[in-house]
């Protein structure tokens, strides 16, 4: 018996109608209740996917632009990523071993977090600290230790100019290249024999280890992080808006790429090079494979594992790659550009360069071009 009056999908009639006022109530709580657990879930979800993101302030006379320039173009990243309708994917802090660090003259100071009440983070950012290198590591030996149990927990790790002498105590550069400001080279290769300096190299990439030349560079820096952990798009808004140049004359337009360079196959690191070296002429993956004196299919195999692309659409991605760079700066035809890259169909230039970028080659130009 099914009781008048009901809706056809009210909880009385799917119950068969016994106590309606009863059921109805059960289905309502059931209801909040599944939805309080949807929310719940989606808001720890939403907290899990954000980064974690720790601007350091070592104990000592530390650089301030290097703190807050970091801090706000991280934040105006994360906010225009809000704005095109993402859920937030930054959380920054400031944090230390002291209450309140004085800087400079006087004029200023940081009052930043306690850092041992931070457990966990994804990404360290170290800045640039005062010449006396030998204090600096010394009055901050439980920060040097503290970034060290972050990186063995998975944080990745970016210095800022002469914070490469805090992450370098570390041990984690050992056998690595990084960079630092050119002033600091000589105490740099004294203090720390086994790290490959490069102070010619604008931003280095390192298994999780970013570092930077001197001074402003470090805006650079920043922006490449950005692109990283946001988009090109994200990139190119806080380059406007801070007025940053990121001309690829100054560091590799491959740098994009250094995450699959952290490979250890010599023999796949050579072919990658070859392939960045000869973008314009025809590559012949079987001729590659006979010079690197291994079979096609391995050289295959070991490419993908590698690098997790297989050689042509690794090729295809550097081309992209540089052909994007070019186009932001805005000084070439479409036709040079693809040319240049080593293209003469223009339609499948413009169908690979769509398919890896979402944009046509004229709508990219259009969109991102800053000249």
């Amino acid at each position: 018996m099914i009781e008048r009056g009901l809706a056809a999908d009210s909880p009385a009639r799917l119950f068969g109608g016994i106590r309606p006022l009863i059921i109805a109530s059960a289905y309502s709580r059931l209801n909040h209740y599944f939805s309080y657990r949807l929310i719940t879930y989606l808001v720890k979800f939403n907290r899990s996917s954000m980064k974690q993101v720790t601007i350091i302030v070592p104990t000592g006379n530390v650089n301030l632009s290097s703190i807050s320039g970091s801090f706000e173009i991280l934040s105006r990243a994360n906010a225009y990523w809000q704005k095109q309708g993402h859920a937030s994917k930054m959380e920054i802090r400031i944090a230390g071993l002291a209450k309140e660090v004085p800087l400079g003259t006087g004029f200023f100071s940081i009052h930043p977090a306690n850092i041992q009440d931070i457990k966990k983070t994804d990404l360290v950012i170290i800045p640039s600290v005062s010449y006396d290198y030998e204090n600096v590591l010394n009055d901050n030996a439980p920060l040097i230790q503290w970034m060290k149990k972050q990186y063995e927990g998975g944080a990745e790790i970016a210095s800022i100019c002469t914070g490469a002498f805090l992450l370098a105590a570390t041990g984690l550069l050992d056998g690595k290249t990084c960079s630092t400001h050119w002033n600091a080279a000589n105490d740099f290769r004294r203090m720390f024999p086994d790290v490959d300096l490069q102070v010619d190299k604008l931003i280095t990439v390192e298994k999780r280890l970013y570092t930077n030349g001197g001074a402003y560079s470090f805006l650079n820096l920043i922006l490449f992080l950005v692109e990283k952990y946001f988009d090109r798009q994200t990139a190119i808004y806080c380059s406007k808006t801070f007025q940053i140049e990121i001309e690829r004359s100054t560091q590799s337009p491959f740098s994009i790429f250094q995450a699959q360079k952290n490979h250890g196959d010599d023999l796949i690191g050579k072919a990658q090079a070859f392939i960045e070296k000869n973008l314009s002429k025809k590559i012949s993956f079987e001729e590659l494979a006979s010079k690197l004196a291994i079979s096609r299919r391995n050289f295959d195999r070991r490419f993908i594992k590698a690098t997790g692309n297989t050689p042509v659409e690794y090729l295809q991605r550097v081309k992209v790659e540089v052909a994007k760079s070019t186009l932001e700066k805005g000084r070439k035809s479409i036709y040079e550009v693809m040319t240049d890259v080593g293209y003469s169909d223009d339609k499948a230039f413009r169908e690979v360069f769509k398919k890896i970028a979402g944009l046509s080659p004229l709508d990219y130009k259009a969109k991102y071009n800053r000249v």
